[in-house]
């Protein structure tokens, strides 16, 4: 996503023809090769917000990705990490960016959830930000750590729950987020007690499962 559009804001996305919802990265002069060399983009070096902190989904697209970028296109395209708040907090600097093709934005499932479980969002992801291409549609998983927990399988994990109620926990990228509402959606159809407990990033999520 390239934050700032222009004057014609006042369409939605719908309306303008984009996806209203995906990870997405602005790169519409990247895709169009005989424009960006028209407009000469990029002049300078390109940052990539990465609304969550290193080693979690989004920030695995979004290196490799800017590493090409950077290679390919001669400038360089730097990763900024900025977690926290279900992905909102890294939406809001991207969103205040001057909108000139030099701040894009890895935008996720979670900001199109981030209205309903932040009332007062500085920014509007239909008003500040052009959705401009689909990056990936990664699937959502379920991994639990052998040691804490005696399963091998989805069934065998959902026994172990149904006769621990309220002894397991499930982290996720934080409040607001796919995996958080993810986890609540099996919560129902399995019937289960876990508590919820929400990172900053799937990374530290990951870092502290494997930690135990």
């Amino acid at each position: 996503m390239q934050p700032h559009p222009p004057a014609d804001s006042g369409r939605t996305a719908r309306e303008r023809g984009g996806p209203i919802l995906s990870v997405t990265l602005a790169l519409a002069a990247c895709l169009l090769p005989g424009v960006a060399m028209a407009q000469a983009w990029p002049a300078r070096s390109v940052t990539i917000v990465v609304p969550f902190p290193p080693g979690g989904g989004t920030d695995a697209f979004a290196r490799p990705l800017a590493a090409h970028l950077t290679k390919q296109l001669g400038q360089t395209f730097v990763i900024d990490n900025r977690g926290g708040a279900g992905g909102t907090i890294g939406a809001s600097f991207a969103a205040k960016a001057a909108g000139d093709g030099y701040t894009l934005f890895m935008g996720a499932a979670h900001h199109a959830i981030a209205l309903a479980m932040y009332p007062k969002l500085d920014y509007d992801m239909e008003r500040d930000f052009i959705p401009t291409a689909l990056l990936a549609t990664p699937p959502q998983v379920i991994v639990a750590n052998p040691k804490n927990i005696a399963a091998d399988d989805l069934k065998s994990l959902i026994d172990y729950l149904r006769a621990n109620p309220g002894r397991a926990n499930y982290g996720s990228a934080g409040a607001g987020t796919s995996h958080h509402l993810a986890g609540e959606l099996f919560k129902q159809i399995s019937k289960t007690a876990i508590t919820h407990v929400p990172y900053k990033g799937a990374g530290p999520a990951l870092q502290d499962l494997i930690g135990g």
